[in-house]
């Protein structure tokens, strides 16, 4: 299995973030929010070369939605991008289809991920959180810090997609070392392709398992979808499976823990989701609209303009939605982060034919994670001089929150909705 060392950033600093952006520059990764700024009101579609053949990057709302809304000129047909030189074309997963094969396999999807099907996770979602947080009890008594992504954002959605999947929750160092691998793939091709690599020859094994020996679970049933008569061959499988599990982690790990990490740094918020002064349920989709971690890719394969740029066949546009959800012209204060917002139209689950099939799912783990997490240790801050560690790349979210804690009650009555 791929290992991946401790890896500072080490690209080359941006100069010009109008003309040589970088996702993967420390202050990026850091804080992006000032640079789409600036980007919005001087330059609102940024270019850079230092990726494929060029990749261009719209900061406003609806630049973003326009292109996430027309895949015939913004193709998804390709892997993401490289530092260099122009990506590999390939095999991709249902995200990176375009119609009409993704129209079909997103239809075949979308049973195993309707709100009914999903509220049936509820208890075992619940269950993981309490399970996580028993395991804090004693550290926390002894006054030990508690890295609240590392240790609880990151661990319940990996326990909850390996449930789902049918494979080893033990896996999961597994998993969030493919996810650094991909991470960091733009900037290091090698390791994008072993990650890759062994992912493929990871699920392809648990399909010829399940044939084997059928379960209770999604791979079993995958088996046995038909698409205009036909099953899906192993490399689909393969990809769909690769898909459900980084994005089902990275993303709401990314959410999840910056959440608790909002919450861990403004004391009043902490207090009024606490006390019940503020909905739980409305500051959940205020914190996707304000910490909303996915950026996704597309390939220009018409003529188009995005604002006021033409764009030309060949052409990678980066879709950063978080950018989106932080555009002014459509959320009113939108640099605050206020758990209160009633109107609240955000991208965080993306646009378009690709909006997030698993948007319920990870709703539903953000919530139980939350609201066990505040009834369970209801006061809790950031280490003074803490080192927040954020992700670079495409998925924003934080890597290493750690946080002190009073205490830690017991166990109480499930969540509720």
């Amino acid at each position: 299995m791929t290992t991946l060392p401790d890896r500072p950033n080490t690209v080359e600093p941006v100069s010009d973030w109008a003309t040589d952006w970088d996702h993967h520059d420390p202050r990026w990764t850091a804080d992006p929010f000032p640079i789409w700024d600036q980007l919005r009101s001087q330059c609102p579609v940024a270019h850079t070369d230092r990726y494929n053949e060029g990749v261009w990057l719209p900061t406003r709302y609806d630049d973003i939605t326009c292109v996430a809304k027309n895949p015939t000129a913004f193709s998804s047909g390709h892997n993401g991008v490289t530092a260099g030189g122009t990506v590999q074309r390939g095999k991709s997963p249902p995200i990176h289809l375009d119609p009409p094969e993704h129209t079909d396999v997103r239809r075949a999807m979308l049973p195993f991920f309707n709100p009914k099907r999903i509220e049936g996770w509820r208890s075992h979602v619940q269950d993981v959180c309490e399970s996580l947080i028993d395991g804090f009890v004693d550290r926390v008594s002894e006054g030990e810090p508690i890295d609240v992504a590392s240790e609880y954002a990151a661990h319940v959605p990996a326990q909850t997609i390996a449930a789902i999947l049918g494979i080893p929750v033990d896996d999961g160092d597994r998993f969030r070392t493919w996810i650094h691998g991909l991470e960091v793939g733009d900037n290091d091709p090698d390791t994008r392709i072993r990650t890759l690599e062994e992912m493929w020859q990871y699920f392809g094994e648990k399909i010829a398992e399940r044939r084997a020996q059928p379960g209770d679970d999604l791979i079993s049933e995958l088996l046995n979808v038909e698409v205009d008569g036909a099953r899906f061959d192993d490399p689909t499988l393969q990809r769909i499976l690769a898909l459900q599990l980084v994005a089902g982690i990275d993303t709401t790990w990314g959410v999840l823990g910056a959440s608790l990490w909002h919450l861990a740094t403004h004391g009043d918020d902490l207090e009024a989701l606490v006390t019940g002064n503020a909905d739980l349920a409305t500051a959940i989709e205020e914190f996707l609209r304000a910490y909303a971690s996915v950026s996704v890719w597309r390939t220009v394969v018409e003529p188009a303009t995005i604002g006021d740029v033409d764009v030309q066949v060949g052409d990678t546009v980066m879709m950063a939605f978080p950018a989106a959800c932080r555009d002014p012209e459509l959320f009113e204060d939108a640099s605050m982060v206020n758990i209160r917002r009633e109107r609240n139209r955000h991208v965080a689950f993306g646009s378009g034919i690709h909006r997030c099939l698993g948007s319920n799912l990870a709703r539903l783990e953000i919530f139980v994670a939350l609201e066990t997490w505040l009834r369970r240790v209801p006061e809790f801050w950031l280490v003074p001089n803490a080192d927040v560690i954020w992700a670079e790349g495409a998925i924003r979210g934080p890597r290493c929150v750690p946080v002190n804690a009073q205490c830690i009650n017991g166990r109480g009555a499930r969540a509720s909705g």
